[in-house]
């Protein structure tokens, strides 16, 4: 039997790193940077005001206080955008706007609210350094600054940044292409009421919302086909698409099954017993010309999201390029006591929450007769208990991995 540890690393070392692909910068928010992008330009491209008031020169002003102020000639005024280039001289001031082009000679923008707004001539109340509310050319970026470096996740901040400097597509990490099947002749299409010994497949929604959760781009290939050539030849056309085949369903023990005969046919698969509870049964390989990472899971549906967070999460993670490829943990006091098989590490959903005295509290959803998935609908955390742990009595601390959608 293979540790979480072992199947864990066998699947992190064996998945691609995707090309990194241009795209428009919209497009590229949540992704990782894949270019040492450097500024063309400086930002601003010109001296401006930072805001409402007047551009005066600081040698006029000073000394200035609301009970000396200084009066100044108001010679123009400028607004944002398109303008004629200005100057002031000694006395005079000019009337600006927040983002105008400062004028030639002026080296202090004094705010609207310390002077008396005057139009023909305006009283000075404050005595600025010079540099006062003036954006200078170049403040931002200069020519050949690093704007966004490799790696630095695209959001809002580095859109803007991009956009101000002209530039309308970046280099990025792609989102990985992970294509869902499921396997099992009990399955029915969601739509169908099921007969007598029929489920409907929920797994390859499921698994497709958890993986564009984890940043994938995820697509439902549904239901396979019952016939083996037919199996096989959907599974190479799913190669085509995809970055990672994740595949849930019940693969026989003691010999292969249709799904693992095909499976066989195009690569090498190897299914494992894995040291944990719920769905010990997980399988990795490759298949096809470019040795395209399989990634099979229970078809429990509870089971096959538990080893999707296990293992598939970090996989999706590490193929964007994430530095943290795993949930944050915290540990928490068990609100009542928890029994565990020995020999394998136990999953159970719970609800965690802050305990009035600091620190986290957590206990499992529900109870053994009620329905699994709705428990786990109700769910907000996993609690994790060692392979060496059979029991954790009430008041005892735990591990517990808080389900944050899109952490």
């Amino acid at each position: 039997m293979r540790s979480v540890e072992q199947h864990l690393e066998q699947v992190l070392s064996a998945v691609p790193t995707p090309d990194s692909i241009e795209l428009a910068v919209l497009d590229a928010q949540g992704l990782l940077c894949a270019e040492q992008v450097t500024s063309s330009r400086a930002l601003p491209g010109f001296d401006q005001a930072a805001l409402d008031g007047y551009a005066v020169r600081s040698a006029d002003i000073a000394g200035s206080s609301p009970e000396r102020p200084v009066e100044l000639s108001v010679v123009g005024e400028s607004l944002p955008g398109p303008a004629e280039p200005a100057s002031i001289g000694p006395g005079l001031a000019h009337r600006v706007a927040a983002g105008a082009m400062l004028p030639t000679g002026a080296d202090v923008v004094v705010p609207a609210v310390w002077t008396d707004q005057g139009a023909a001539r305006v009283g000075v109340h404050a005595d600025l350094a010079p540099g006062s509310y003036v954006r200078r050319a170049g403040d931002d970026l200069a020519p050949g600054d690093q704007a966004v470096g490799v790696g630095t996740p695209i959001g809002p901040a580095q859109i803007s940044l991009l956009a101000a400097m002209g530039r309308d597509r970046v280099l990025v990490r792609p989102r990985p292409r992970v294509v869902v099947l499921c396997a099992g002749p009990e399955l029915v299409d969601v739509g169908t009421v099921p007969s007598p010994g029929q489920v409907v497949d929920v797994n390859s929604y499921a698994l497709a919302a958890a993986a564009r959760d984890a940043g994938a781009e995820a697509y439902r290939a549904g239901i396979v086909p019952g016939d083996r050539r037919r199996l096989v030849e959907l599974l190479e056309s799913q190669l085509l698409r995809s970055d990672v085949l994740l595949l849930a369903g019940t693969f026989a023990s003691g010999g292969f099954d249709l799904v693992q005969e095909a499976l066989a046919e195009l690569g090498t698969v190897q299914f494992t017993q894995v040291a944990m509870h719920p769905g010990s049964v997980q399988a990795f390989g490759r298949l096809g010309r470019d040795q395209v990472p399989i990634i099979c899971v229970p078809g429990e549906p509870v089971a096959a999201l538990v080893a999707f967070e296990v293992f598939v999460r970090p996989a999706i993670r590490m193929m964007l390029g994430k530095r943290q490829l795993f949930r944050r943990t915290v540990q928490a006091v068990a609100a009542e006591t928890l029994l565990s098989p020995l020999g394998y590490r136990q999953y159970l959903h719970g609800s965690v929450m802050r305990h009035p005295d600091g620190g986290y509290v957590v206990e499992p959803v529900g109870t053994e007769h009620e329905a699994m998935l709705a428990r786990m609908a109700r769910s907000n955390c996993l609690i994790v208990i060692d392979e060496d742990v059979t029991e954790v009595s009430a008041g005892g601390l735990v591990t517990v991995v808080p389900m944050l959608i899109g952490s």
